[in-house]
């Protein structure tokens, strides 16, 4: 395996490592309020806000630390450009459905702007302009029929030749109006207004369970309730598939290395490429005046391996083509791919009267979070924003346009779960686990996942995720044990890291 000792940067976010650590207490009694919101990160906090500045009492409740999970690894984007995304939108959704998309992004980048002026939240926000280039000249007509869509959806589009990157380029699409930001500076500025407003936050107080009715009643871990007329459900991979939803979500994993580069010498704008295994370029300002830039790439199925690989792939990219110093960070981020690109955002599932959900966005979390957060707002307030059609989990048209991405990713699910059953063991003893390594080792007849510490401390689990019983992978860049088919994520002792999963990895016992 890799030696992790020779990845590149110290192993934590930026976001995480430039601001203080929360302490919010776990749930120990039960409460009861207006709303439930189970998660923590921008869509839950989003929405908990929006439905506190309407006049609701709210309870978030965090499996682990508030904007420490997605939120807190992002590359922090606030941009209505997501990619190549107009053209296709134009094509499978109509005109309509393209400026629906565009103006409800827009609008999420707008609302960010407004909450960090009103409540003065210091989360170094920039407006700047997105742009998604290409190398490949002969892929310039794909440009330009984005730049057309995303003009035709209502936004300040162009097809350009030249950007301010300081290597060449073939054309770019270039959207104003956008924005950059310290995500976590933000979300705990807008906590912090949360809990001044009357909302209340729980953190380390995982959710195990879902009652619906009237009232709906969440139960976390510790067996305490939140009893609450609505809830809504912003974990990312959501905890409870009510609609099938797990079948039209494919995790992917995306690395992130970051380095400081003279202020003279940043790019200006947000970069984006699907070339080259995938590149997004911004920058961030750091206090002695330098620039971080930050680069992320390198999309992969969780449980893939090669990670350290990926890592330093990446950083050699960017020192090919920047002046930064030394790698200062490395760290990952987790999305849940829609299988018809759309998020879903909207009712739980079709007979859902009181249960909502937020997932799916893609890889573009901040603008399509905040999006959520208003969308589901909007709802429970008995209103409905122009685009919730659009947005709505229920939807099957769109689905039935796109079942190929479907059927893909259901067909990549059942080659994990029948498949991985059938390889060998990745080790054909626990001997042959050597220090800081982990692999999957039949033992007793049954498959555990076995790791060895520095020390020549064995760790084992069960291989088969809590979640639907896929075989886990281990990760040795990030020391994880992580599963393909829905990308829960697992510590060596089987403490869930990242759901869907709810409940850890068994132990085993290798004597008995």
């Amino acid at each position: 395996m890799p030696n992790n000792d020779a990845l590149p940067g110290s192993p934590e976010s930026y976001w995480m490592s430039s601001t203080d650590s929360t302490r919010f207490a776990p749930l120990a009694d039960d409460v009861t309020v207006d709303v439930a919101v189970v998660g923590g990160g921008i869509a839950g906090l989003s929405a908990a806000w929006e439905l506190a500045e309407s006049g609701h009492s709210v309870a978030v409740v965090e499996a682990g630390r508030i904007a420490a999970g997605v939120s807190g690894h992002t590359t922090a984007k606030l941009t209505a450009q997501h990619g190549l995304v107009y053209e296709r939108l134009r094509r499978t959704r109509g005109s309509e459905g393209a400026r629906l998309y565009a103006r409800s992004q827009q609008d999420a980048v707008e609302r960010v702007a407004e909450l960090a002026g009103a409540l003065a939240i210091d989360c170094s926000l920039e407006r700047t302009s997105a742009y998604a280039y290409t190398l490949d000249r002969g892929a310039l007509k794909h440009l330009r029929a984005e730049a057309d869509a995303a003009r035709e959806a209502g936004l300040a589009a162009d097809c350009v030749e030249r950007c301010d990157l300081p290597f060449e380029v073939a054309g770019a699409v270039r959207i104003d109006g956008q924005a950059q930001f310290h995500p976590r500076a933000y979300l705990l500025g807008l906590a912090a207004a949360l809990t001044a407003r009357g909302g209340v936050i729980y953190e380390r107080s995982r959710v195990t369970g879902l009652t619906e009715g009237e009232p709906c009643r969440v139960t976390t871990e510790s067996g305490a309730t939140v009893t609450a007329r609505d809830v809504v459900v912003a974990t990312g991979f959501p905890v409870f598939d009510r609609a099938l939803l797990f079948a039209r979500l494919s995790p992917r994993r995306e690395l992130v290395v970051a380095a400081p580069l003279d202020a003279a010498a940043a790019p200006q704008g947000m970069y984006i490429t699907e070339e080259e295994g995938k590149r997004s370029v911004r920058t961030a300002p750091l206090p002695d005046g330098r620039r971080l830039l930050i680069v992320t790439g390198e999309s992969f199925t969780p449980g893939s391996g090669h990670v350290g690989e990926r890592f330093r792939r990446l950083d050699a990219w960017m020192h090919e083509r920047f002046p930064v110093a030394e790698t200062a960070y490395r760290w990952a981020a987790q999305d849940n791919d829609p299988t018809d690109t759309v998020a879903l955002v909207g009712p739980l599932h079709p007979g859902a009267r009181h249960t909502f959900v937020a997932t799916g966005f893609g890889g573009w979390g901040m603008s399509g979070g905040v999006m959520a957060g208003r969308l589901l707002s909007a709802l429970i307030n008995g209103e409905r924003p122009p685009w919730a059609g659009l947005y709505d989990p229920r939807r099957i048209a769109p689905v039935l346009k796109e079942a190929p991405a479907l059927l893909r990713q259901q067909a990549d699910v059942a080659m994990h779960f029948v498949g991985d059953r059938l390889r060998p063991a990745h080790a054909d003893t626990v001997d042959e686990v050597a220090p800081g390594e982990g692999a999957v080792v039949r033992v007793h007849g049954s498959r555990c996942a076995v790791y060895r510490d520095d020390d020549g401390v064995l760790h084992a689990v069960s291989a088969r995720c809590s979640h639907l019983g896929c075989l886990v992978a281990f990760n040795a860049a990030e020391t994880t044990w992580e599963c393909p088919c829905h990308g829960s994520r697992f510590d060596v002792d089987g403490a869930v890291l990242q759901g869907p999963a709810v409940r850890p990895l068994e132990a085993r016992n290798l004597d008995s």
